[in-house]
């Protein structure tokens, strides 16, 4: 299998050149899948997925898988991916989902998938940027890998996820208003 990280650079870079146009969370699944087709000969791009499809009799934090790259001969996909494209604002919160979306992956690659991302697109800047520097802010403004027991942000407060490895936010320029990110997890 090719290397994802590289083919998720040149998406990117197609994007940033006007080649690609993603709007919303849709789109970039819909394009994302489309141009991995095209790259990855001899495997199946798969599209919201139900993780009972590759493993029965187990639970997930989540029912479905946003990418799935397989080939015909394996039970398991080969790559599973995790997408967010939030459009409404709603910043914390959204974070917490990137990190709910980073542990499903955890648990996806401790059931046997051996490649699991997350990627996002963002075009609020303050996903990367802003005065708040504590809690969940301190994951995706640089100052903190994302890591342990994160608390929801919002709300009751009464959800809390806990992620096993480190993962360091680097938030990468598509263009003047947006910035993306992907997480090898």
């Amino acid at each position: 299998m090719k290397n994802i990280p590289e083919l998720l650079k040149e998406f990117t870079l197609q994007v940033t050149q006007g080649d690609i146009e993603i709007y919303n969370e849709f789109s970039l699944q819909f394009e994302l899948g489309i141009f991995l087709r095209g790259k990855l000969n001899g495997t199946r791009v798969e599209f919201e997925r139900n993780v009972d499809h590759f493993f029965q009799h187990k639970r997930f934090t989540k029912k479905e898988i946003d990418i799935t790259i397989k080939d015909s001969t394996a039970s398991k996909p080969l790559c599973a991916i995790e997408l967010k494209f939030p459009r409404n604002g709603q910043v914390p919160e959204q974070m917490f989902s990137f990190c709910k979306d980073i542990m499903f992956l955890e648990e996806l690659k401790s059931a046997g998938v051996r490649n699991t991302f997350f990627v996002a697109f963002v075009d609020d800047r303050l996903f990367w940027e802003g005065t708040r520097q504590d809690g969940i802010y301190q994951f995706f403004r640089g100052l903190s890998p994302i890591h342990g027991s994160i608390q929801k942000p919002t709300g009751e407060k009464d959800e809390k996820i806990v992620l096993k490895g480190n993962y360091h936010v680097d938030w990468l320029t598509v263009d003047q208003n947006r910035r993306w990110l992907f997480i090898n997890v």
